[in-house]
């Protein structure tokens, strides 16, 4: 009897866990610094990959990567990838300032108490956190985050589905 619960107990850590789904990203909103209106991210859900960069004015890595984050945008936009800039802790003249400054053409928002960051996990800037079109937190990252990282997240969710060939047959 003992043998079999034993038994019984082994088989079950054989089975396959289900794996584990990634975190769902907060909605949030805010005025675009430009004038054009609000940024809504439930508006891209099931639309589009969202990568959201919170930076500031004054993080000097942030002022190092700005140019490769403006060229992620332009690479991945027509792929289906929005990138959006959040500012933090910044005033409006500030970020606008430091969005010219670098050529930033993504639209971007003020955060100015860190109440959009904080419920995305914040712990200092940089900080870009890549959802997919499930709305699903995909990628976090602290610190930098320079093109070849964020092509390595980036590539596999801008991909068409694989399309699938008929299994060969034997004659």
């Amino acid at each position: 009897m003992r043998v079999r619960r034993v038994l019984a107990g082994l088989a079950l850590t054989l089975l396959p866990a289900p794996a584990l789904a990634a975190p769902s990203a907060p909605a949030f909103t805010f005025a675009l610094l430009d004038g054009s209106g609000l940024f809504d991210s439930r508006s891209l859900i099931g639309k589009k990959v969202l990568v959201v960069r919170f930076q500031a004015s004054w993080c000097k890595v942030c002022a190092e990567e700005a140019p490769g984050i403006e060229r992620t945008y332009e690479k991945y936009k027509s792929s289906g990838v929005e990138v959006v800039g959040v500012q933090i802790q910044d005033t409006a003249a500030d970020a606008q300032r430091f969005l010219k400054g670098h050529g930033a053409t993504y639209p971007a928002g003020l955060d100015p108490r860190l109440t959009i960051a904080n419920r995305f996990g914040f712990k200092g800037t940089p900080y870009t956190v890549v959802i997919n079109r499930k709305g699903e937190m995909v990628a976090r990252i602290h610190g930098r985050a320079d093109e070849a990282r964020l092509a390595r997240v980036l590539d596999p969710l801008t991909r068409p589905p694989a399309t699938r060939k008929p299994p060969a047959r034997l004659q």
